[in-house]
């Protein structure tokens, strides 16, 4: 199974508590740079937003019904969230709790799945009944 259809079958697992965005950053292997024997698609480097986009369009393609984004030019939410070149992330409250390692070595999403499974039970621990006498 690839890491996007592990990542999707969590977000279905868990879509009841949690919703989900994939940020497309820059490409990690590009055709025109430092390719990898086993990149499924041959993408050159971004040379702009419309590269990207068109990029991201195949990253959609294997996940259809997930949310999409790119990131800009800049690199910004790459640099500020060090995601290169994959990257789990749970933001709750605006705030990041919990933060995966950098992939493909540190990409555990089963460490994400047990963070989702803890928070579940812990929302149904914490529901209290109000009753109306």
């Amino acid at each position: 199974m690839t890491r996007l259809a592990a990542f999707q079958r969590v977000v279905s697992q868990y879509a009841d508590i949690a919703d989900s965005l994939l940020v497309y950053i820059e490409e990690a292997h590009p055709s025109d740079g430092w390719v990898s024997s086993d990149a499924p698609y041959q993408i050159p480097k971004h040379r702009c937003l419309e590269d990207r986009l068109n990029a991201a369009q195949l990253m959609l393609s294997e996940v259809p019904g997930s949310n999409v984004v790119v990131d800009n030019m800049d690199n910004s939410s790459n640099a500020a969230y060090g995601a290169y070149f994959e990257r789990l992330y749970i933001v709750r409250d605006e705030r990041v709790v919990y933060q995966g390692g950098r992939g493909p070595e540190g990409y555990r999403i089963s460490e994400l799945r047990n963070w989702l499974e803890q928070y579940r039970n812990d929302l149904m621990n914490s529901q209290t009944a109000v009753l109306h006498v």
